[in-house]
């Protein structure tokens, strides 16, 4: 009982004893810091961490009386000085380390800390790898280049761009930052075509050789990510190489931003090789504590304290101290800074660097747990980390350099895209991304212009566009080369010039003969050679088919087509109308109306001399038509009398000859000629028999035939030209032709315009259509396709295709169902024309003389009613009087007319009274 009693005050006081031990707080924390003295980044940062160690220790709020002292190490940039100074550090028992700098360094610095278990907090390694759980002691306090590159392709896609080339230094910073940017990039459908790595060390000789090979690729939109370069030697030798132009854009990361804000003091000198590049900025929100720091720094700048201008990367490395100091004054708040022997090294010996004498950070855990919780504003901003150990990202502004100033035209966030207020702004004011239009300030470019590049260039002068031209054998309107002078010629090859012309920029090339011109040339390995970078397009009757959309983009197609069935057909079937046959239907009503002409112009002609034409209305009608339709057969018993009706009739007796004899001559055709014909009624029926098919050589029909349709090749005739068609098709399968050809429907039109007893079996049963061939991701591709679509539009394509083949009637407009030997109007108009000239002019004739006649006849007839008095009439009656007389003068016969001027004439029996010459005129027409 007596120790039961003690036993609580035992407790108590060991409790208090161990408490107050283990709450003493040191006097001195040792913080080291790794990164390279003399460089951009180094200069700026080591004298921001100077002032942030001296405002932490004059703070008394911070640390409680506790010195925070800072040891500095140099790694030169090289990662095993970076490796050894580490060692150093830890070896002076630092809580944690700040830096390096360097991405490279900081992936073996990393695994140091992770065995020592020493946090590791950079404000400059960007290399978004750090931030995988390999590395679970790396915190980065700036932002990673995996946001950066976002905001890169962004900016890429903002402007339309597709393809990029990269510039960047051959290391950890560089190969992961572009590997994150071409990630970034596919997810905007754009890419980066080619990569261009510059040595570590890299001098003028390795930029001038990587960018004279950039110059022989496409792209014109350069990304440039090396390290800060006070020097700014790539775009120096840009400048010197030419490509600082309008035809160039250039793009950099924030080192390029880093490396401006370092000169101290900025001078126009330093900016006049730079004009049009657009860079990245990391966003530091406004705040009086930034402006109050920015002063103290200019302060510093004129006293000579300070050999740099502020950056981004120097505000945040001034953040990271204080970041660290708070989180170690919470830490030696409940816990004492103690290190353990590492047993892993107890084995180790080695002269210098004792590492066997290297221990583990005991409280190394609880410090990065506590340095990820850290939430302050500071110099930056909120400073706070996310779930992936990354600095949360305030964006980046977007920068352009223009009249020797640097101008910020913009700002990037992740939330928001690209706006020209400040993300914060948009923060306050809880907007998103779909609420924003997607809008930057007004850029310019290099060569001083503000309308966006186009970002890359098909061809130069000095190095046309490769264009393969397949070299064909038949069919050669549709493209070939001429044998005599060599120029490639053709319908497809037309198009191709005009839709160039439409392209808004110029396009150098040169067209290359495919094949020997012997026979047609494979287009599969011509697509082919233009996924192999032989050519670079290629311009033909080149079918859009499945396999070659897979390694080559194709244009809109200007030509629709598809695969048909070209089989002998059956023109003719037995009819009771079958007389009908030899003429075409125009045919059959100009002949028609020719006899109806040729009826009424013999009466006109013969009514006035001919009895045979006299007569009442009703006779006199029957015995028209009935001469005109009697001249066929050659039975008329009228015969002709006047000169006139007797020319009139021996043209047309002669129209007539040449009109029976070619009827009866097709006629004769169409009831005695053999008939072909063919039991093939589509495809289906085709693939079911076994009879050979034929095919054109070079077409993609022999594939799609043996490989979609499983047709055994055995049965697939190869065919050279439209005559070998007609050959094949003519001995039909028997007689070791073809049953059928499968082919595309243009050269099935142009063989059937001239060939009519083949036809189209079906529908086809195929769609595609023929356009040209580009390298994949060729922006080329898009724009003929526009091309295409305003030839479309404007009706060039049509007049394109009218000019080569539709100088004797298009393909398309062949009558289907005209029988082969009806006879057209075409071959005949001459006769009928001429016959007609003959027959109106002997009218004319017959007309003028009457005319003649009877104004002769009036003229008598006033000078007898001279003589005795009348009333006069009026103007209205005395014209259809006139009318009536002209009427009833061509009705009389030609005999009594001259009875009637020979009475005129003898004075005896000249009858005074217009009565009695009327009743006389009457008393002849009644004979």
């Amino acid at each position: 009982m007596k120790y039961l009693a003690v036993l609580p005050q035992f407790v108590f006081v060991w409790i208090v004893l161990c408490g107050s031990v283990y709450c003493q707080r040191p006097a001195v924390v040792k913080v080291g810091a790794i990164f390279t003295f003399d460089s951009v980044i180094g200069r700026a940062a080591k004298l921001a961490m100077e002032v942030a160690v001296s405002d932490i220790n004059a703070d008394p709020v911070i640390l409680n009386g506790t010195e925070l002292r800072l040891i500095e190490q140099d790694a030169s940039c090289s990662v095993f000085l970076g490796s050894i100074e580490a060692f150093e550090l830890i070896e002076q028992e630092v809580v944690t380390i700040i830096g390096p700098q360097s991405s490279s360094i900081a992936h073996m610095i990393s695994e140091i800390a992770n065995g020592l278990k020493v946090p590791l907090i950079s404000y400059a390694a960007t290399d978004p790898t750090l931030s995988s759980q390999q590395f679970p002691y790396f915190i980065r306090s700036t932002q990673s280049d995996y946001v950066q590159m976002a905001a890169i392709a962004d900016l890429v896609d903002f402007y339309g761009w597709k393809e990029v080339i990269s510039i960047y230094v051959d290391d950890d910073y560089g190969r992961n930052g572009v590997s994150a940017l071409d990630d970034a990039l596919e997810k905007k459908m754009a890419k980066i075509s080619y990569k261009l790595p510059l040595n570590i060390q890299f001098d003028q000789n390795d930029i001038i050789d990587a960018l004279n090979k950039s110059k022989l690729f496409g792209p014109r939109v350069y990304v440039v990510h090396v390290n800060p370069d006070p020097r700014l030697r790539i775009f120096a030798m840009a400048q010197k190489l030419k490509m600082m132009t309008s035809n160039y854009v250039w793009l950099a990361t924030d080192w390029f931003s880093a490396t401006l804000d370092s000169f101290s003091p900025l001078n126009g000198t330093s900016l006049s090789n730079l004009q049009g590049i657009v860079a990245l900025r990391q966003h530091t929100p406004e705040s009086a504590r930034k402006k109050a720091f920015l002063s103290q720094w200019s302060n510093m700048e004129q006293k000579g304290l300070a050999s740099s201008g502020l950056n981004t990367y120097g505000m945040y490395a001034y953040d990271t101290v204080w970041a660290v100091a708070r989180s170690i004054d919470e830490f030696i708040d409940e816990n004492n800074i103690t290190f353990s022997v590492n047993k892993d090294s107890l084995d180790i010996k080695v002269t210098g660097v004792k590492l066997g004498e290297l221990r583990v950070f005991d409280g190394g855990e609880l410090l990065r747990r506590k340095l990820l919780q850290t939430n302050f504003t500071g110099l930056t901003g909120q400073f706070k980390f996310n779930q992936d150990r990354n600095i949360v990202s305030y964006g980046y502004e977007v920068i352009n350099i223009d009249k020797m100033e640097i101008q910020r035209v913009g700002f990037w966030y992740s939330d928001f895209g690209f706006s020209v207020l400040p993300p914060e702004t948009l923060i306050a004011q809880k907007k998103n991304q779909s609420q924003l239009d997607q809008q930057l300030q007004n850029i310019t470019w290099p060569g001083g212009k503000t309308e966006r590049p186009r970002g890359w260039v098909i061809a130069n002068e000095d190095r046309p566009l490769r264009i393969g031209v397949p070299k064909r054998a038949s069919f050669a309107g549709f493209v070939t080369e001429e044998h005599s002078s060599h120029q490639i010629r053709g319908y497809c090859i037309d198009i191709f010039l005009e839709a160039r012309k439409l392209v808004p920029y110029d396009v150098p090339y040169r067209f290359v003969p495919y094949g020997d011109g012997l026979s047609n040339p494979s287009y599969d390995k011509l697509v082919e050679m233009i996924a192999n970078n032989v050519f670079d397009a290629a311009v033909g009757d080149i079918a859009i088919v499945t396999n070659r959309t897979r390694i080559v983009d194709f244009s809109q197609p200007y030509v629709a087509t598809g695969l048909v069935i070209v089989a002998p057909i059956n023109n003719r079937k037995s009819s009771a109308w079958v007389f009908l046959k030899p003429f075409t239907v125009e045919m059959w009503c100009v002949t028609a109306a020719a006899f109806v002409m040729i009826a009424v112009v013999i009466w006109i002609l013969e009514h006035r001399v001919n009895d045979d034409f006299r007569g009442p209305p009703r006779r006199q009608i029957v015995t028209m038509f009935l001469f005109s339709f009697s001249t066929l057969f050659k039975t008329n018993q009228e015969a002709t009398i006047s000169p006139l009706g007797r020319l009139v009739m021996v043209v047309w007796l002669f129209l007539l000859m040449v009109i029976t004899s070619s009827y009866t001559a097709s006629l004769s055709s169409i009831l005695t000629v053999q008939q072909l014909s063919t039991p093939i009624q589509g495809i289906d029926s085709l693939i079911a028999n076994d009879w050979p098919i034929g095919y054109q050589v070079g077409s993609f029909s022999y594939n799609y035939l043996s490989e979609s349709l499983h047709i055994p090749r055995s049965r697939l005739i190869s065919l050279s030209s439209p005559e070998a068609y007609e050959r094949a098709l003519r001995q039909g399968p028997i007689n070791g032709g073809v049953a059928a050809i499968v082919d595309e429907l243009p050269y099935v039109e142009l063989f059937l315009k001239q060939r009519t007893d083949f036809g189209i079996i079906g529908q086809p049963f195929t769609k595609s259509g023929w356009g040209f061939a580009f390298q994949r991701g060729s922006p080329l591709a898009v724009d003929m396709s526009t091309a295409i679509l305003k030839l479309s539009e404007n009706g060039q394509l049509q007049k394109l295709r009218e000019r080569w083949f539709c100088k004797k009637g298009c393909p398309e407009e062949r009558n289907q169902n005209s029988e082969p030997h009806q006879l057209q109007l075409v071959s005949f108009w001459g006769l009928y024309i001429l016959c007609v000239i003959i027959t109106l002019s002997a009218l004319f004739v017959f007309l003028l003389r009457v005319v003649r006649q009877f104004v002769r006849y009036k003229k008598r007839e006033m000078l007898s009613s001279s003589s005795s008095s009348s009333t006069p009439t009026s103007s209205s009656s005395s014209c259809s009087q006139l009318i009536y007389n002209f009427f009833d003068f061509i009705d009389e016969k030609e005999e009594a007319i001259k009875k009637m001027f020979s009475h005129c004439e003898n004075p005896q029996i000249h009858v005074n009274s217009a009565t009695q010459q009327h009743g006389y005129l009457w008393g002849v027409r009644l004979l």
